[in-house]
């Protein structure tokens, strides 16, 4: 018996719905195990990677308790919290400085030699060096950006010039950094007043004021004169001042298709580094969308790096470089924020008839990328900078060309900073064959990422990575110095306030510095530290452990905690004896132009072997590198059919 065709539609669609019922059930049921299969697989992820953070903890700490670690040695306590802490070249006295003034300290009995205190001051950076036996310099800078100059003879701290005199509050000049050139007889200050900042460099008249503190002394101890001895003390002069590069008003171009047809090669570099800056600044303007129309950020001022350089190869104007007396800076070189070149101004005074004229560089050191960071060797013959896209370059100028060029690593963020590595092998004659001589450079990225690189000229470079990107914030490392006096060694101070040495050439941890557990380090994001080179020796501030009730207020007071390197036996094998100063280095300086090109081409034609090698390493390193880019090509274009 047939169905009406009515009764057969209504029986069909109640078929089919109660078969999607069952559909859309089987398919919560299939989702439902999807999601706890997920689930699960989720936990068994983060299980694993717990598991696998546990792992890693578990080795860094099997690998500590391997580790050797070093004690503190002694502690004394300081009056107060310091900002700053510097110690002399021959490690006979440490300078501090902190609120309302500065003191001196004797290194080896830890006992404040003199004080200076000025109310409302507040000392934020201090350097020392030796101007004469018994008589030291002093550089400061405070809070509010004045820059001072003191010496210290005889148990007595005296002001010798205040470096930038605010003389009209309207246009106040501020120094931002101050440094002085070993031996005292030179100085550097970076100044800024209403968003411009240049370059000051000064003279020091160090004969004439260890004469006035001579007389003081004498004056002094004369009964017939009481009271305080007012000396006027030689005022300092200012050999250079040094701006921002600008192209000269009779080059100055309006069509820059025009540049290359400069036949100066100076001119050509400078109006390149200065169009590349105005670029820069102009695809920095920000959009006001409340206005509808563009408004220009505020343009920050092109802070500057500068290093004093000694007398070493070729110098223009050779004549004026050479009668400097020996051991004294005969050049600075200066690079400007966002620029593309190195600098080399000579430290000659302006002539007379032409005070105001702004000094022209006397040497430029092209680079293809914009300058991230840069270093200069301790006898000061390699120039390292750090390049934009990972690019390394080292300048030698002895032959003033570029010892290498570097690609570190393409992966890691910009470089930070850079330093050279204090590594000397044994060698017959370094001074003859300074082509199988390596230079080893120290690279911290701003990931935390650190890397060395090893090159030499005509020999193959090596990069290194040294340590990965930290994976926890408190890994990140805030200090990387090298120890003068521990051969490839750098000390290493985390965020969360772990110290150790580190062998970059090698890549071992060699020694953990270990406080006493009821103290840290304090401020490990900024520490305040110095080393002794003399003493082997590291001094640096810590405060108390806020876990660890003081059982004193003598321990609630901060401390200045000592490191004797030499009081572990693995440590001596590293420990080397540096020549007094770099100036007492083997320095080779050719006398003009015909004999640095001879030099130069003997020093080629030494190392045709090696650079062979090189030359065969780097083809050999772009034919991969071509493939692998052909492959990813073919892969591209294989995925978009």
């Amino acid at each position: 018996m047939s169905l009406p065709l009515s009764s057969w539609t209504k029986k069909k669609n109640a078929l089919r719905h109660i078969n999607s019922c069952h559909d859309d059930r089987d398919t919560l049921i299939t989702l439902h195990d999807r999601s706890c299969d997920n689930l699960r697989m989720s936990t068994h992820t983060r299980e694993g990677t717990q598991d696998a953070y546990m792992e890693a903890a578990c080795k860094t700490e099997t690998s500590r308790k391997k580790t050797p670690s070093l004690e503190l040695s002694g502690a004394t306590q300081l009056p107060e919290s310091i900002n700053c802490l510097a110690c002399s070249e021959d490690g006979r006295y440490l300078s501090l400085g902190y609120s309302k003034g500065l003191s001196v300290w004797c290194a080896s009995s830890l006992i404040c030699a003199a004080e200076w205190q000025q109310d409302t001051l507040e000392i934020t950076y201090i350097q020392m060096t030796r101007m004469a036996e018994r008589a030291y310099l002093l550089g400061t800078v405070d809070d509010m950006g004045v820059a001072r100059v003191f010496a210290y003879h005889r148990e007595a701290i005296l002001l010798l010039s205040v470096i930038n005199i605010m003389e009209n509050i309207n246009k106040r000049s501020i120094c931002l950094t101050f440094e002085l050139s070993e031996g005292g007889d030179c100085g550097a200050a970076s100044i800024s007043c209403n968003s411009i900042v240049w370059l000051e460099v000064y003279h020091f008249p160090t004969e004439a004021w260890l004469k006035e503190l001579d007389k003081r002394e004498r004056e002094k101890q004369d009964p017939n004169l009481s009271g305080d001895l007012d000396v006027k003390w030689s005022p300092v002069a200012m050999v250079i001042k040094i701006k921002p590069p600008k192209i000269p008003a009779a080059t100055a171009l309006d069509d820059p298709l025009k540049v290359f047809q400069m036949t100066d090669f100076f001119t050509h570099c400078l109006f390149l580094d200065v169009d590349t800056s105005s670029s820069r600044e102009w695809e920095e303007q920000s959009f006001d969308t409340s206005a509808g129309k563009t408004k220009e950020t505020d343009e920050s001022p092109r802070r500057c790096t500068q290093h004093f350089l000694l007398p070493w190869g070729q110098f223009p104007g050779g004549s004026k470089a050479k009668s400097q007396p020996a051991g004294l800076p005969v050049a600075v070189c200066v690079w400007w924020g966002g620029s593309h070149h190195l600098l080399q101004y000579l430290l000659q005074k302006a002539p007379k008839n032409k005070p105001d004229v702004e000094p022209m560089p006397d040497v430029l050191w092209p680079n293809t990328k914009e300058i991230l960071c840069s270093a200069v060797s301790r006898c000061t013959r390699y120039i390292a900078l750090g390049l934009d896209d990972a690019l390394a370059c080292v300048w030698d100028r002895q032959s003033g060309s570029p010892l290498s060029v570097v690609l570190v690593s393409a992966a890691d963020s910009a470089f930070l900073r850079m330093q050279f590595v204090d590594y000397w092998p044994e060698s017959p004659d370094d001074s003859q064959t300074f082509t199988a001589a390596k230079v080893y450079i120290l690279v911290l990225c701003k990931s935390g990422a650190t890397h060395t690189v090893t090159t030499g000229r005509g020999a193959q470079y090596c990069t290194v990575q040294l340590s990965e990107r930290p994976k926890c914030s408190g890994d990140l490392p805030t200090v990387i110095a090298s120890v003068p006096f521990l051969q490839s060694l750098s000390l290493v101070v985390q965020r969360n306030g772990e110290m150790f040495l580190q062998d970059v050439i090698n890549k071992t941890t060699v020694c953990f510095l270990i406080p006493p557990t009821s103290h840290l380090i304090a401020t490990p994001c900024n520490p305040v530290y110095t080393l002794n080179s003399k003493q082997q020796t590291l001094y640096i501030q810590g405060e108390q452990n806020p876990n660890c009730s003081p059982s004193s207020e003598e321990e609630r007071q901060s401390q200045l905690f000592i490191f004797r390197f030499g009081a572990l036996d693995i440590i001596k094998q590293y420990v080397v004896s540096l020549p007094d100063s770099p100036q007492q280095q083997n320095t080779l300086s050719c006398v003009n132009l015909e004999e640095t090109c001879n030099f130069y081409l003997h020093q080629r034609a030494l190392s045709v072997e090696e650079r062979n090698k090189a030359i065969t390493q780097t083809w050999k390193q772009l034919h991969e590198t071509a493939v692998m880019v052909q492959q990813r090509h073919s892969r591209a274009t294989a995925t978009a059919t």
